[in-house]
């Protein structure tokens, strides 16, 4: 069994500002600590479910938080960005058996998180097909395209909840919920308690039951948070100018839709 793991932070326990999540700041080891446990606590018990070969990508910022001397024998880290419009899922193909995804959160535009957003800080919402889009839809579409199935996801309540609407089978682990500007959090040994009992669970299970299929046209929409932002990516190829902080890219090709969102808001 060959498993994909893309790995996030605000979704981990304990995570409630920005700053926690910012490598220049002191408060950041200590939550990039929890990223780097929790991940090991998934692929220990991925291992023991039979796993025989696990690729974790780091996917927060610069993608260099995990501390690789933590992980276990037969885990191979990806650690910074290669430029590939995949982002958070660079180095997944359809050799993969399942995708998991560890620390992810609540998407732009939805109070499940303090610190909630899609992938940057740049939009007040971004929308595919009309639903609200998320990290973890961007990236299950982005296995779907691949065949790969998206069978366990850890973080916040709401992404747990928006993860069961997209792929019903999903096993998922909230470790935490946001209220206001807060976030309430399991202790960091029940959660790595839920984590190791929820993978073993969601790999005893066959995997074909979390296969989605792949709608047959995207419309991607973003509103911007930023004026000049919203004019300067309304001239991305493909795009159409919607409103002054909103733009849009049709396309049937999801790999279109991918490749826009890696310049679009970043």
């Amino acid at each position: 069994m060959k498993l994909f793991i893309s790995a996030d932070i605000e979704g981990c326990v304990g995570t409630t500002l920005a700053s926690e999540t910012h490598k220049d700041m002191p408060e950041y080891r200590q939550f990039a600590r929890q990223m780097t446990e929790e991940v090991a606590a998934v692929c220990e018990a991925a291992l023991e479910a039979g796993a025989d070969e696990i690729v974790v990508k780091d996917g927060h910022g610069d993608a260099t938080n995990i501390d690789f001397t933590a992980l276990p024998d037969r885990v191979t880290l990806i650690r910074g960005k290669s430029g590939h419009p995949y982002n958070m899922m660079f180095g997944l193909d359809d050799s993969f058996d399942a995708v998991l995804y560890v620390g992810y959160h609540a998407p732009a535009g939805n109070g499940g998180n303090p610190i909630s957003h899609t992938s940057t800080g740049n939009s007040n919402q971004i929308l595919l097909n009309g639903k609200v889009m998320s990290e973890f839809m961007l990236n299950t579409y982005t296995a779907a395209m691949m065949g790969v199935p998206a069978v366990f996801i850890s973080g916040d309540e709401a992404i747990c909840s928006l993860a069961r609407e997209m792929v019903p089978a999903i096993t998922t682990a909230a470790v935490k919920k946001g209220v206001g500007g807060s976030t309430i959090s399991m202790s960091k040994a029940a959660a790595d308690r839920l984590l190791r009992s929820r993978v073993k669970e969601a790999l005893s299970r066959d995997p074909g039951a979390c296969r989605i299929s792949m709608p047959e046209k995207f419309e991607y929409v973003v509103n911007y948070k930023d004026l000049k932002k919203a004019y300067q990516m309304s001239f991305f190829p493909g795009a159409e100018r919607v409103d002054e902080r909103t733009n849009r890219v049709v396309s049937s090709n999801y790999r279109d839709i991918v490749t826009a969102h890696s310049f679009m808001v970043y």
